[in-house]
């Protein structure tokens, strides 16, 4: 029998360490008792991790807290100066690439527009690296700090070295941006949807932080969304699941720009809104013409409601999820003013046994939470492999 399967004494140190991490990071600064009851590692093991990954400034003290009748105990956190990740957002209208630091602390940012009808595969390559390129600069770390660069964008990414993205929005069918980026850089790359990068975000970070299963909905020009199970994203046999804006909630109705009938965002996302109130407006100027909707008190607005309500319905039957978070700018546009009305409108068509009208939140991360969220793609790896590069300064 072979034993490729079996555990080195490498494997369970490198496990021990990626759970300590993890502990520190998502549980917050704790002392090495605190990690001890919280990972069930042994005080023995602990205190020889934590002392590795302070020799190698992965993390670092953090003040001290009374014990009971003894020496006060050391707290210790993940350095957020170790290593920095790179977010990036493709989006209708520009390409937002961010740098953060391990706290999810931006450090810098650059935009660059993209005309909204024209989407060209290397001019939007060119500016990822540009961006990337620049942020670096701009938030004074050493490239050798980055751990790798996330990118979120629109559609359905294949798995595999050239990460090809197939997003009939932009025109694209099959596009190799993960190989059009890594002819440009040597940083490790991660590319992935929007929405769940967007999703991942939310989990992580904000709404649905604590969840083991929810929705996570992202409505901005579109429709996109993030299905959480287990607490882990599902992604399918073909990595195309979540595509909530493609659920179909009218029979033969409005033409989609998937080219299907019927579709959730055929109806809603703000350029399907916006088109069924005779509105005419480019991408740049959505979120205002939008806005006057709203203020207007536009019957379509009130229709917009109702089909959201149909479409949560459908997944709350499907997924019967703990929290429903609806984000992206026109999400938290309609949600602000309307989320009474949402709530309403999904309990409506729902069966009242496996859902709770409250369960329905916004997101808490913004309408620039994909950036964000792609830049958790990197720190994914970091967590799970606990693979450290050499030694750095801590912070001052």
């Amino acid at each position: 029998m072979g034993t490729s399967g079996r555990r080195t004494v490498r494997d369970l140190r490198r496990g021990n360490r990626a759970m300590l991490l993890r502990a520190l990071y998502f549980g917050g600064a704790a002392s090495r008792n605190e990690l001890s009851a919280a990972t069930g590692l042994s005080a023995a093991t602990v205190s020889t991790m934590t002392a590795d990954l302070l020799a190698g400034h992965v993390i670092v003290e953090a003040g001290h807290v009374d014990s009971d009748g003894g020496r006060p105990r050391v707290l210790l956190k993940v350095n957020p100066a170790y290593g920095y990740a790179v977010g990036v957002d493709v989006g209708e209208t520009q390409v937002r690439v961010e740098l953060f630091d391990l706290e999810m602390k931006e450090r810098a940012r650059a935009h660059y527009a993209v005309r909204s009808a024209k989407h060209d595969p290397e001019l939007v390559a060119r500016h990822i690296l540009t961006g990337v390129d620049a942020v670096i600069a701009e938030g004074e770390v050493r490239p050798e700090q980055v751990l790798g660069v996330g990118v979120g964008v629109p559609g359905i990414v294949e798995p595999g070295p050239d990460a090809l993205v197939r997003a009939k929005t932009f025109g694209w069918e099959a596009v190799p941006l993960g190989a059009l980026l890594r002819a440009g850089t040597t940083l490790p790359l991660h590319v992935d949807n929007g929405a769940k990068t967007m999703g991942q975000a939310e989990l992580w970070f904000g709404s649905g932080k604590g969840t083991r299963d929810a929705i996570i909905v992202l409505m901005g020009s579109g429709v996109g969304g993030t299905i959480v199970t287990d607490g882990d994203i599902y992604r399918g046999a073909g990595k195309a699941a979540g595509e909530v804006g493609h659920l179909k909630i009218v029979a033969g109705g409005r033409a989609c720009r998937c080219g299907a009938r019927g579709c959730l965002e055929a109806y809603l996302g703000a350029e399907a809104m916006l088109d069924r109130a005779g509105v005419v407006a480019d991408s740049a100027d959505e979120e205002g013409a939008l806005a006057r909707l709203l203020e207007e008190g536009s019957p379509v607005i009130g229709e917009s409601v109702e089909l959201l309500g149909v479409g949560l319905s459908s997944l709350v039957h499907l997924f019967n999820p703990e929290r429903i978070v609806i984000g992206g700018w026109a999400g938290l546009m309609l949600g602000g003013r309307l989320l009474a009305e949402i709530r309403a409108a999904t309990a409506a068509n729902t069966q009242a046994q496996p859902f709770r009208p409250d369960t329905i939140v916004l997101g808490r991360l913004g309408p620039d939470a994909v950036a964000l969220g792609a830049a958790t793609l990197v720190l994914e790896p970091f967590f799970r492999d606990a693979a450290f590069h050499e030694s750095v300064p801590t912070i001052a």
